[in-house]
């Protein structure tokens, strides 16, 4: 979508209150909005860097938010989204510990986890 279609497409939906809905890709989503209109915020396509799916969700989390926000995240079972959930899951006790400083975090981890993430092998 060219940027000025993408303009008129982000106006129609802070203005129009017939419009309900704005679908967009995670990489769309993910910087330089401001969507304090959307109340609802639906993941259909994760992440390999949980920080990215937490970028786009808080482009509803802004000053002058008025209402509530619901962020839901589907993972279809079964699928290459379970691992990725899973090494979602494992970055961010990485991160926690090396950012928060929080050691319980780092102490969830095996071996194993740690070759994973860091390119050791395992699993």
């Amino acid at each position: 979508m060219g940027m000025s279609e993408r303009r008129s497409v982000l106006a129609a939906f802070k203005n129009d209150p017939g419009i309900k809905v704005i679908l967009m890709s995670l990489k769309a989503g993910g910087e330089g909005l401001n969507l304090q209109e959307a109340s609802h915020v639906l993941i259909l396509e994760p992440w390999w860097n949980p920080q990215v799916e937490a970028q786009a969700i808080q482009r509803a989390h802004r000053i002058g938010q008025r209402r509530a926000v619901t962020a839901i995240r589907f993972i279809t079972k079964g699928t290459i989204e379970e691992r990725m959930l899973e090494l979602q899951e494992k970055k961010q006790l990485i991160f926690d510990g090396a950012v928060d400083s929080n050691a319980g975090s780092l102490s969830q981890l095996t071996q194993d986890d740690m070759r994973f993430l860091f390119g050791g092998g395992g699993r």
